[in-house]
């Protein structure tokens, strides 16, 4: 999924009117297991200055790179976390581990050959779903259809319980950038 995406899924899922103080965890437990990629490519594209093509195919794939991504992407990581915030009476620290674990399970059934290491580092098994959330050769299309009107959805239910104006902003620029993108990538190749 895109990492927007799981912000807001999670913020539907796990927010609570009497627990407004939640939110920036979840969105920040959303959003965190995909900020080494975003590192990556950031160094990759504006410091080294490797080619897009090379970022992605090779580059992305060493494996420094793929062990931060499945420690950030790491099941079994995120749940040891929540269990010693819960010793600890962590609350805020709990719902960000519990955001993260949500993220991995949604990212689960939508990577085909961007598979992440999910259970690392009890095992490299990489889930390998029949359908991708961008790749059109997997059903992207159809799937980005999808996570786009799940967002739209989401975005409704949580947008009345949203105080802050940044945040209600925010989630209407997502919600524009991922339909023009989506006729941009995808219907307009149809025509």
């Amino acid at each position: 999924m895109n990492t927007p995406s799981h912000a807001i899924i999670n913020l539907a899922l796990l927010a609570k009117p009497q627990l407004p103080q939640a939110n920036l965890a979840i969105v920040i437990g959303g959003v965190l297991s995909d900020i080494p990629i975003f590192i990556f490519y950031f160094w990759a594209k504006f410091i080294v200055r490797l080619p897009e093509a090379k970022i992605w195919s090779q580059a992305y794939y060493q494996p420094l790179i793929q062990n931060l991504v499945a420690t950030f992407h790491s099941i079994p990581l995120a749940i040891i976390l929540l269990l010693i915030s819960y010793y600890f009476g962590w609350e805020i620290m709990q719902v960000l581990c519990i955001s993260l674990v949500f993220h991995s399970l949604g990212d689960l059934p939508v990577h085909n050959n961007d598979a992440h290491r999910h259970f690392f580092p009890l095992s490299n098994y990489r889930f390998i779903s029949p359908i991708s959330y961008w790749d059109p050769e997997h059903y992207g299309a159809i799937v980005a259809l999808i996570e786009i009107l799940l967002v739209l959805l989401a975005s409704l239910w949580i947008f009345p319980g949203i105080n802050s104006g940044v945040g209600k902003v925010l989630i209407v620029l997502v919600n524009i950038f991922y339909g023009s993108c989506y006729i941009y990538f995808y219907l307009r190749s149809y025509s």
